[in-house]
């Protein structure tokens, strides 16, 4: 998980897709962590994306580099938990303006299980599972 995490970080965001009803919906994101011994990323309740997964809790990423990126898909559910919320917060101390980890907002987000593709162009993919 580190691994996919360090190569998100080098990327500076990532696209998260989720499932709205039947279409896709795709935005750009900014956390991801291990919290935990999980990987998570973090929204506001109040955000259609938030109520998107958990309707349908099958997500997937998607960051590039420029020359490589990484396709990570699984389900996520919401941890609904102060502590969690801290955490993660505490990785990125500039959501502090927007959101606190007790305000009823912050929503964490943890894969239970998933798979990352690690790819570049004219290369083999290498496939991680967590």
């Amino acid at each position: 998980m580190q691994e996919i995490v360090d190569f998100v970080a080098k990327c500076k965001f990532y696209f998260l897709a989720t499932v709205d009803g039947d279409a896709p919906q795709v935005r750009p994101f900014g956390t991801l962590a291990i919290i935990n011994g999980q990987l998570m990323f973090q929204t506001a309740n109040t955000k259609p994306v938030a109520h998107q997964i958990d309707v349908n809790p099958n997500v997937a990423i998607c960051a590039y580099d420029g020359e490589s990126w990484v396709r990570i898909s699984g389900q996520a559910f919401a941890q609904r938990s102060v502590e969690i919320n801290q955490a993660m917060l505490d990785v990125y101390p500039n959501l502090k303006s927007l959101y606190s980890a007790d305000d009823g907002k912050t929503e964490a987000y943890a894969f239970t299980s998933g798979t990352a593709v690690f790819s570049t162009f004219g290369g083999e993919p290498r496939t991680v599972e967590f």
